[in-house]
């Protein structure tokens, strides 16, 4: 039996992504991954069923994270803000709490994207590695503080979830699961979109449900990004 989670009012998760932590420290946002080249091509575009656009972006410690050094292997990227609530609700109540471990033990690559603007809620490098501590996450998140390897994915929401397989292409886009408000509506069943995905891959199927709407908060994007 799958254990309830309590329901908030989606009024205050709204008003939550608004607020928040701000983040103004210098520090907070890592430098490019290289000063000759944009993390992303500027005429890159995700579309479903066709070859995930290549990035570079870097980790936490400033370390160059290249999306076509994982050639060959699956890849997992969700979009990330730690002071987002369905991001809290999601990493300490939902799928994300155990997920990206879980998948990482079976060779998947997980990549979470903090897509924050600086000065925006839950942007940059201090404030990322705060979420990392606090929800006890192991897997690498990246930092895309201009904003141009989200909008290339269109990425919406924190979470926003997408699946790319090993031959690189994209097979998934949408939310995590259909509990946007900690159980799914109307008492259907409860369904993890992104590791349904990931069991059809393993199986050598077709994603059967290759687009979903996502939820969460807004991405934080620069007006000017």
């Amino acid at each position: 039996m799958r254990t309830t989670i309590a329901i908030v009012p989606i009024a205050l998760f709204a008003f939550a992504c608004r607020s928040g932590a701000t983040d103004t420290s210098p520090s907070t946002s890592a430098p490019a991954p290289s000063a000759a080249r944009p993390a992303i091509a500027s005429n890159a575009k995700a579309e479903l069923g066709q070859p995930a656009p290549d990035f570079e972006l870097s980790d936490l410690d400033v370390k160059a994270v290249h999306l076509k050094d994982f050639a060959g292997k699956i890849v997992v990227l969700e979009w990330f803000n730690p002071e987002c609530p369905f991001v809290k609700r999601n990493h300490t109540q939902g799928p994300l709490k155990t997920m990206a471990k879980e998948q990482m033990a079976k060779g998947i690559v997980w990549l979470s994207i903090n897509s924050g603007a600086a000065g925006k809620q839950g942007a940059g490098v201090e404030n990322s590695r705060a979420g990392k501590q606090r929800y006890g996450m192991e897997n690498p998140i990246l930092i895309d503080a201009d904003g141009a390897v989200g909008r290339a994915y269109g990425a919406r929401t924190t979470p926003h979830m997408y699946v790319i397989d090993a031959k690189g292409v994209l097979v998934y886009r949408g939310a995590i699961d259909n509990a946007q408000d900690g159980d799914p509506p109307g008492g259907e069943k409860f369904v993890n979109y992104v590791g349904a995905a990931l069991g059809e891959i393993a199986a050598g199927k077709p994603v059967t449900t290759p687009e979903t709407k996502s939820y969460g908060c807004s991405v934080k994007y620069g007006t000017n990004s």
